[in-house]
C-alpha cells in the first residue's frame, strides 16, 4: 500500500505540474481514477445534491485461482445526505473467461473487454446512506401533484451476493445470481419550507411502513443471459430475479417481487460500448479492465452510437396480511431513489407502487472524436396498485434530450432535458454514482 501511494504521489506530480488542455484533463483523470485513493463524487440520490467524498482502493494478495479487490468510500452534500460503504470482490480467475462474440472476423479489431463472459465473482459489502429529502405523493398511478409530500429516510445494508457462469457456451452466456441481504431502513421527518412531511397528511392505510419499519432479511435468486449475436451487431442483457423480504419481528411488512429486465443494444460501430458498461469483477470505486490490474480504460477517441431499447416489468406478492413498505416500492418519474431514470418529463420519483410496467427507446451518439455526446430517448411506463392487475390507470409518456459524457474512468455525467407529460418539463443533471467500469452499488428498494 505504501509503495502504490508513491507512485500514486508520482503521477499527481507528473500530471498536475502544468496548465495547458492536457495537463488538466490528465490531472482531472488521475485525482478522480487513482491508486489506492481518489476523489469520489456522484449524485447520490435525486434531491439529495451532489456527493462529494473521497474512495480507498485495494487488493488482497492474488493466487493463481483468486482475486480480491476492495474498497471503501464516503460522500456527503450540502444538503446534509451521506454516504458511506465498503465492497470487497472475490474473483475465481482460475475459470478461463468466454469471448461471447462467435467466430469473430480475424481482419476487424479484436471483440471489446466486455464481450468476454465473467469469470465467477463472489462480493460482500456495507452500506449506510442519510438521505434528508424524498418526495411522496402517494401509491398508484392516479396521484395529484398537489398531494406532494416530503420525507428523509436511511438505510444500512449489509450483504453479499454472486454472480456464477455456468454456461460453456458464448452464444448464451448464462450466468446465475444469488444475494442475500440484511436491510435496516428508517423514515423521518424532512424539513420543508413549501410542502408538508409525510406523516402530517398521510397514515399506516396510505403509505404502508409509516408507523414501523422493522429489519428485514432479503433473498434473491435469478439468471442473466448476455449474448452477443450477429458478431456483436445485437447485443442482450435479459435479466430475470425473484426477490424474498421477510421481516421477521412483524410479518405484515414481507412480501415477495419478481423482475424482468430485457436490454436490447445495437452498436453503430465496431468500437461502440454499451450506454452503460459495468463490470462485474470491479467495486463501484474500481474501474480498471481486468481484475488483475488497476489499469483504468483509457479516453476513448473512437466514434461510437448505440441504439437501445428496453422492457422492465416488476411486481410485488403478498400474504393476505401483508403489505409492501411504501418505501420499499418502485418508483417512475424523474430519476429512482437509485438514481435511474425511469420516466424523465416528471418530477422525481413522481408514481410509486408495488407492480411497475416501463418501456424505454434511446440514442446515443458521440459528437465526432469528442468525449461528448447527444443523448435522445422516449419513455412509456406506469405504476399500479397491490390489487389491480397491471391494466388500470393510463400509460404515461416522456420524450428527453440531452447531452453525455464519458471519458476513461470518469462517472457518466448527462445533463437533460425531457418533456411530454401534462405536468411540465424537467430539467436534469446527473453524476452515475460508480466509476465507468465499476459495477453497481446495492439497490436501496
Amino acid at each position: 500500500m505504501a509503495a502504490e501511494f508513491r507512485r500514486e504521489a508520482e503521477d499527481v506530480r507528473r500530471d498536475c505540474s502544468g496548465f495547458d488542455l492536457k495537463h488538466i484533463s490528465d490531472c482531472a483523470i488521475t485525482l478522480t481514477t487513482g491508486h489506492p485513493l481518489h476523489i469520489a463524487f456522484g449524485s447520490i440520490a435525486p434531491q439529495n445534491g451532489l456527493g462529494l467524498g473521497v474512495a480507498l482502493v485495494g487488493h488482497l494478495p492474488s493466487t493463481d485461482k483468486w482475486t480480491t479487490n476492495w474498497s471503501a468510500d464516503v460522500v456527503g452534500s450540502f444538503t446534509g445526505a451521506w454516504r458511506a460503504g465498503a465492497y470487497m470482490k472475490f474473483v475465481n480467475t482460475n475459470v478461463k473467461p468466454i469471448v461471447v462474440i462467435p467466430n469473430p472476423d480475424p481482419t476487424q479489431p479484436s471483440p471489446p473487454q466486455d464481450a468476454i463472459h465473467p469469470y465467477p465473482v463472489y462480493t460482500a459489502y456495507v452500506q449506510s446512506i442519510s438521505l434528508p429529502k424524498l418526495l411522496y405523493y402517494g401509491l398508484g398511478p392516479s396521484t395529484l401533484p398537489g398531494a406532494k409530500s416530503f420525507f428523509g429516510f436511511d438505510e444500512t445494508i449489509v450483504g453479499g451476493n454472486a454472480i456464477v457462469p455456468i454456461s460453456r457456451t458464448g452464444r448464451i452466456n448464462l450466468s446465475l445470481l444469488g444475494e442475500m441481504n440484511g436491510r435496516f431502513a428508517g423514515v423521518h421527518h424532512s424539513q420543508s419550507d413549501d410542502r408538508p412531511s409525510i406523516e402530517e397528511i398521510y397514515t399506516e392505510a396510505t403509505a404502508p411502513g409509516l408507523t414501523s419499519q422493522p429489519g428485514v432479511l432479503q433473498f434473491g435468486e435469478g439468471a442473466r443471459i448476455k449474448p452477443a449475436l450477429l458478431n456483436g451487431g445485437f447485443n442482450l442483457n435479459y435479466l430475470v430475479q425473484f426477490q424474498q423480504f421477510i421481516a421477521p419481528s412483524d410479518a405484515t411488512y414481507s412480501f415477495r417481487r419478481w423482475t424482468i429486465d430485457l436490454d436490447h443494444e445495437v452498436p453503430l460501430y465496431r468500437t461502440s460500448r454499451p450506454p452503460v458498461m459495468t463490470r462485474d469483477t470491479n467495486t463501484p470505486n474500481q474501474c480498471a479492465i481486468d481484475p488483475k490490474d488497476d489499469k483504468c480504460p483509457s479516453v476513448s477517441r473512437n466514434r461510437t452510437g448505440t441504439v437501445a431499447f428496453r422492457v422492465l416489468v416488476s411486481r410485488s406478492d403478498v400474504g393476505s396480511d401483508s403489505v409492501v413498505p411504501f418505501y420499499f416500492q418502485r418508483t417512475l418519474g424523474g430519476s429512482d431513489i437509485n438514481g435511474e431514470r425511469l420516466l424523465a418529463s416528471f418530477d422525481d420519483y413522481r408514481f410509486r407502487g408495488p407492480h411497475l410496467f416501463l418501456l424505454q427507446e434511446s440514442l446515443e451518439h458521440s459528437l465526432g472524436s469528442w468525449p461528448v455526446g447527444v443523448w435522445l430517448a422516449a419513455e412509456q411506463g406506469r405504476v399500479s396498485l397491490q390489487d389491480d392487475n397491471g391494466d388500470s390507470g393510463d400509460i404515461r409518456y416522456s420524450v428527453a434530450a440531452g447531452l453525455t459524457l464519458r471519458a476513461g474512468g470518469f462517472p457518466v455525467v448527462v445533463l437533460s432535458f425531457a418533456t411530454g407529460s401534462s405536468e411540465g418539463g424537467h430539467v436534469a443533471f446527473t453524476i452515475g454514482t460508480s466509476l465507468l467500469g465499476g459495477s453497481p452499488r446495492p439497490s436501496l428498494h
